[in-house]
């Protein structure tokens, strides 16, 4: 029988400090894992946990693990976002401050030039070295359109950053909740919606160890400038269950809201852990609501709780579509999003659909157009001058002179006497419906 050479490398822990002992002292070298019928990657299991043991920085960009990364010094990261200036910053998560910056081709063989986020470890925050680990050990072997991008990373004394491409569109909770944002159209919607579901997919269901998340939320689904989304964050992630195994054994983390009640409950981390947090973000994409509101009305301060009973009932889903798309919507796609949205929320995790089926279904609603929803509003005045003045007034837009368009053939006296106000043409009124 051919032996078969088993490929080591160093151990990889929770400290970033030069070792004063000999290396040949050194505790013995984990072995990677090797899956059947999946690709070989390092994993957060593959870590030790032995505080004693030591971790290069170099260790990480070392071919034969495959991370591929840059890895950059803290002086060069300063000059890059201007001395971490605060005019340079993008916004905080748990993990810490991100700031934008752009580094030159110059800088490394191999590195592009392009404007970059940096993100720098909080040192008094509730994440630290193990989260920036799991970072690195995820994105820097996993690439795929909807992950996000990590270039490198640096790792000097008790200072942990990471350097990820720049995405232009920030972030969907940004996009959905901020006032001064422009409102998400369906298509838009839905485009985002499955940028996210198939970056769950490839990292469920793709020819490797399953990946679960563990946090996913809108904060953590970044845009790019044509609304192609990107998961990010990976510090929290977990790999998931191999072979007979059903589901992880891990500490209940997450966030409010959006984390999945069976999970909480009982500890059992799986693929549809996730599969429940896309829900709670579709239907967050469908409403325009945050899925926590304290500033709601009592009974609908959680979305979920309030929501989820009316996205089977075609009379009431309309009550909660987001106002802000004003109508210009497909009911019918509606239905078929508030249908998956429904079924990836049940609280039973094996009726909830993987992720590549909802893929599926929302591909066939992003410019899904029957059944518009076109709703005009037309105000009548007490007498002839002031009416013809209101009507004037309130379809000189561009949307409603469309909208009376669609509304033509449905009633043709009354939308020829409007496009007629429209022209000046006439001040004729309609003859009156019998």
């Amino acid at each position: 029988m051919t032996r078969t050479k088993i490929l080591t490398w160093k151990c990889i822990i929770l400290g970033c400090y030069k070792s004063t002992t000999d290396p040949e002292s050194r505790l013995p070298q984990p072995v990677l894992k090797q899956t059947p019928l999946l690709q070989p990657r390092v994993s957060i299991s593959d870590v030790s946990d032995d505080p004693s043991s030591t971790l290069f920085a170099d260790d990480l960009s070392n071919p034969l693990i495959g991370l591929n990364l840059h890895v950059f010094s803290l002086v060069e990261l300063g000059i890059v976002t201007r001395n971490f200036s605060r005019s340079r910053l993008l916004g905080e998560g748990g993990f810490g401050p991100v700031f934008k910056g752009f580094v030159s081709d110059k800088l490394r063989p191999g590195l592009k030039a392009q404007p970059v986020a940096v993100k720098l470890l909080d040192l008094d925050g509730l994440q630290g070295h193990k989260e920036w680990l799991a970072e690195i050990i995820f994105l820097g072997q996993l690439r795929h359109p909807n992950l996000v991008k990590l270039i490198g990373y640096c790792c000097e004394d008790e200072q942990r950053l990471l350097v990820y491409e720049y995405m232009a569109g920030g972030s969907l909770e940004n996009q959905l909740f901020r006032s001064y944002s422009t409102p998400l159209s369906w298509s838009k919607r839905m485009k985002i919606a499955i940028g996210a579901a198939k970056g769950l997919a490839f990292l469920h269901e793709a020819d490797h160890k399953p990946v679960i998340i563990r946090d996913f939320k809108t904060s953590n689904i970044l845009l790019e400038s044509d609304h192609t989304a990107k998961l990010s964050d990976f510090g929290l992630a977990k790999d998931g269950p191999e072979g007979e195994d059903t589901h992880v054994t891990t500490r209940r983390i997450g966030t409010q809201g959006y984390a999945d009640p069976e999970y909480i409950m009982t500890g059992c981390l799986t693929t549809k852990s996730d599969v429940y947090s896309f829900g709670v973000v579709l239907l967050e994409l469908l409403t325009g609501k945050r899925c926590i509101d304290n500033s709601r009305p009592k009974r609908e301060q959680n979305l979920v709780e309030w929501a989820k009973p009316r996205l089977k009932d075609p009379r009431k889903l309309d009550q909660i579509i987001d106002q802000m798309m004003e109508g210009q919507y497909s009911t019918r796609g509606a239905r078929k999003a508030a249908a998956l949205a429904y079924s990836c929320l049940s609280h039973n995790p094996k009726q909830r659909p993987r992720m590549s089926d909802a893929v599926v279904i929302l591909e066939g609603l992003q410019d899904f157009n029957e059944g518009l929803v076109v709703r005009p509003f037309v105000y009548v005045a007490p007498n002839d001058e002031d009416s013809n003045s209101s009507i004037k007034t309130i379809a000189d837009s561009p949307s409603s002179k469309q909208n009376i368009l669609q509304e033509k053939n449905a009633d043709p006296s009354f939308s020829d006497y409007v496009l007629t106000v429209i022209s000046g043409i006439s001040t004729t009124a309609p003859p009156i419906p019998r």
